[in-house]
């Protein structure tokens, strides 16, 4: 247990668990569909506060559901003590903690509930909190989970080998493709992390089994995908979850000639969107931003951004209008001209005599 005298310091652990003192009880909470490093870095926030010797119980919460392969095995290999709820009520003298999102995007708990955090904890580029008691938002660093398992090495607490595998892993996920660029503090945490995972876990993550609904939406996807130039366009006329739209739009930025990427596919009757872009081309969260201004919000990180249309969609699918809007204001957001002509990714295999 550690003293309450230990949060008078000036690191920013202490002023974080400092802002905690005086509640009852703390909820973490994740944005929807958690992904690991939400998963990892509110897993973190929560053993922080319990070995802290603050009061009170801690609880881990998100919404919606996990859906991508990777994600889904890494919780049945890790089982990290998290709630996957459809809506939150947060009891008097409950200090909330918002982690890996920012305030006032609809894809997490506290915004849907008019909810204000005590404490945000991000990565991301453009997030606001300046009327939130503590804020700790470093778009310099690789992952929201490098924050984390900062505040536990300064309060030397030790992660076991369960959380820092998820940490590691989070940290690993969030720099797929082109978001490569590591902090001192980023190569100064792997290294930390490295020394307490489990190598055999991260890989048995890194290769979960997959399912056939993984492969017919990835079909479909590359079928429905066209190049503008430099610039990708896909649209996926029905995808079993949100997480194929991020696996596409990470497969496709790898294509031979392809520097900028927009994948989209309606989810109930919202449409779902990722962006990414190579190391030296535009800011995939701007061009995310530019694309849906006015119709739908979306941010991100230098290279990888995603976005969302909310009840738009009719029928569960994209009809010609929608996809025309898309693809015009995508063209536009890369500078292209509407009338740039498109060919698909896929050509037919010539038949076979």
């Amino acid at each position: 247990m550690m003293l309450k005298s230990q949060f008078r310091s000036t690191s920013r652990s202490s002023r974080f668990l400092s802002t905690l003192e005086g509640h009852d009880r703390f909820y973490v909470v994740m944005h929807d569909n958690p992904d690991p490093d939400a998963i990892a870095t509110g897993w973190a926030i929560k053993v922080l506060i319990e070995e802290s010797g603050l009061p009170g119980p801690v609880r881990l919460l998100g919404g919606g559901a996990i859906v991508r392969a990777e994600n889904r095995h890494m919780v049945e290999l890790l089982m990290p003590p998290i709630q996957l709820v459809n809506c939150i009520q947060v009891p008097e003298n409950t200090a909330t903690v918002l982690v890996d999102c920012g305030l006032g995007t609809t894809n997490q708990l506290l915004t849907r509930a008019a909810i204000q955090p005590v404490a945000v904890i991000d990565h991301h580029e453009n997030v606001e909190a300046a009327n939130v008691p503590f804020h700790d938002i470093r778009p310099a660093l690789a992952a929201s989970s490098t924050i984390a398992a900062s505040y536990l090495r300064e309060q030397h607490v030790e992660p076991g080998v369960r959380l820092a595998t998820a940490l590691l892993y989070a940290i690993h996920t969030e720099t797929r493709g082109t978001e490569t660029q590591y902090s001192r503090l980023d190569r100064s945490i792997l290294l930390w992390l490295t020394k307490r995972a489990d190598p055999a876990l991260v890989a048995e993550i890194e290769n979960a089994p997959l399912s056939r609904s993984y492969f017919r939406d990835l079909t479909l996807a590359m079928q429905n995908t066209r190049l503008y130039g430099d610039a990708a366009l896909c649209l996926l006329p029905q995808a079993s979850g949100a997480e194929i739209v991020g696996e596409v739009a990470d497969l496709l930025i790898r294509g031979e000639g392809i520097r900028r990427v927009l994948c989209a596919a309606v989810i109930g009757a919202d449409v779902i969107l990722s962006a990414r872009t190579e190391r030296d081309a535009e800011n995939a969260a701007q061009l995310i931003v530019r694309t849906l201004r006015g119709i739908g919000g979306g941010g991100g990180h230098e290279h990888r951004a995603g976005g969302k249309i909310s009840d738009i969609a009719r029928g569960g699918r994209f009809d010609d209008y929608l996809q025309t809007v898309l693809k015009n204001r995508w063209l536009d957001a890369c500078d292209l001209p509407a009338n740039t002509p498109g060919v698909w990714l896929v050509e037919e295999a010539p038949a076979k005599r």
